[in-house]
């Protein structure tokens, strides 16, 4: 559990696939446990960030920002493009 260390930390990474390579597909249960460190910030009165990495894209960077995610790492779903900056800005106004 995490919560009693909320106080102190300034960013909470959630990993939304399994540790190990990339090009794997989104955990959608994880959008779970962003609403709860949501939850938790706003109960703590903190301002740490909640950051995502795995299977991000345009879809999922939507469904992970309207549940609070303040930062997105996206790997295979902007290196597999040709127009990397293009697929970065869909991602950063998703």
């Amino acid at each position: 559990m995490v919560k009693p260390i909320l106080k102190d930390v300034d960013l909470l990474l959630l990993m939304t696939v399994n540790p190990g390579f990339g090009g794997q597909s989104f955990i959608p249960e994880v959008l779970d446990k962003v609403k709860q460190a949501v939850a938790w910030r706003e109960e703590l009165g903190t301002n740490f960030e909640i950051e995502v990495d795995g299977g991000i894209n345009q879809e999922t960077a939507v469904a992970c920002k309207n549940a609070g995610v303040d930062v997105f790492v996206a790997g295979s779903a902007i290196f597999n493009q040709t127009d990397r900056k293009q697929m970065i800005e869909t991602i950063r106004h998703a």
